[in-house]
């Protein structure tokens, strides 16, 4: 029987954040060596095979904020990608897999794209996310980044991926770092707000697990790893311990906060992989949109492949499923 599966609405509080509190990270101890072993044995102790990794993959198409973010992004790129955004599957793939509806979960775009994909998802219900303040160095004037924020809110964006200012972690002023996010989401109004934390250059777990606890103390939405411009991106060890960071924050304020790796996600196995890291860390409430988003582009055609070899048996050229 055909069904849809979509983008689905919170059903849950908006985190309001919490004043500072040091007292919840300042003694924070990570052993990096059992926290990349624990990494690295999440895929090898639970796999999902046939229809079940089929089921999977299309699960992480729901969940995947489609990105252009390059330097030479046109309106009619971006209509590209929204295109694709709202059928991000051919027709014999969803017939085959007995869906009648499938969208992205949002379209990431710069501020000046935002317009012009606002206009191509008009009657979607596709949200439109902007990336803001600075990004991705997050290096200008606090003033200028507040007013970007605004600037893509009243153009049309319904989510804010910024980016924090890593001197102040590397120099553990949480102050002035809390002081900057609360002043973002404030910025932001109504629309979700996701914090990257740019973790490849954060130098260590510690630094990582405390940028999150103050980016959700701050009033973050949702947490990011990374921009996907820093030389490591996304990996499972710093998604492990944003996500331990994640459920420490919901075990003292009763309050639910997403969770966005990004950057150097190509492959349907990685999309596997970091939904098994939600499940076992997180539960399942973690593996909808609400609470779950990939930050990827290129990996959409290779999980397009895969369903297309569980339906077939076959493997397609990947030129046959081209991004948009």
């Amino acid at each position: 029987m055909s069904h849809s599966v979509a983008a689905s609405l919170p059903n849950h509080p908006r985190n309001p954040g919490v004043a500072l509190q040091t007292d919840w990270f300042d003694h924070i101890a990570v052993n990096t060596q059992a926290a990349e072993r624990r990494a690295a044995t999440l895929t090898t102790r639970r796999t999902v095979k046939k229809e079940w990794q089929a089921a999977w993959l299309v699960n992480a198409i729901r969940c995947i904020d489609l990105t252009t973010l390059s330097g030479d992004d046109t309106p009619d790129r971006v209509a590209r990608l929204c295109a694709k955004a709202r059928r991000p599957l051919s027709d014999d793939l969803m017939t085959g897999l007995g869906l009648d509806h499938l969208t992205t979960a949002a379209v990431c775009v710069y501020p000046l794209m935002v317009p012009a994909a606002v206009k191509a998802l008009q009657g979607s219900g596709i949200p439109v996310a902007s990336v803001a303040t600075g990004f991705p160095a997050g290096l200008t004037p606090l003033p200028i980044r507040l007013a970007e924020i605004r600037y893509a809110v009243d153009q049309g964006a319904e989510e804010i991926d910024i980016v924090i200012h890593r001197a102040q972690v590397l120099n553990g002023d949480w102050t002035a770092l809390y002081n900057e996010v609360a002043a973002m989401r404030e910025a932001c109004g109504s629309a979700h707000m996701k914090a990257i934390l740019a973790t490849g250059e954060l130098k260590t777990l510690r630094n990582v697990y405390k940028a999150s606890m103050v980016a959700m103390q701050a009033g973050s939405d949702f947490i990011k790893t990374s921009t996907g411009k820093e030389g490591v991106n996304a990996t499972l060890p710093v998604s492990l311990i944003m996500a331990r960071a994640l459920r420490d924050y919901g075990a003292r304020t009763g309050h639910k906060i997403g969770f966005k790796p990004a950057g150097g996600m190509k492959y349907a196995k990685d999309a596997i992989a970091w939904q098994i890291l939600m499940k076992e860390e997180l539960g399942n409430h973690w593996l909808a949109p609400d609470l779950f988003r990939l930050g990827a582009s290129s990996m959409l055609a290779d999980i397009e492949r895969q369903l297309e070899h569980h339906l077939t048996g076959r493997y397609a050229s990947s030129s046959r499923h081209a991004l948009a």
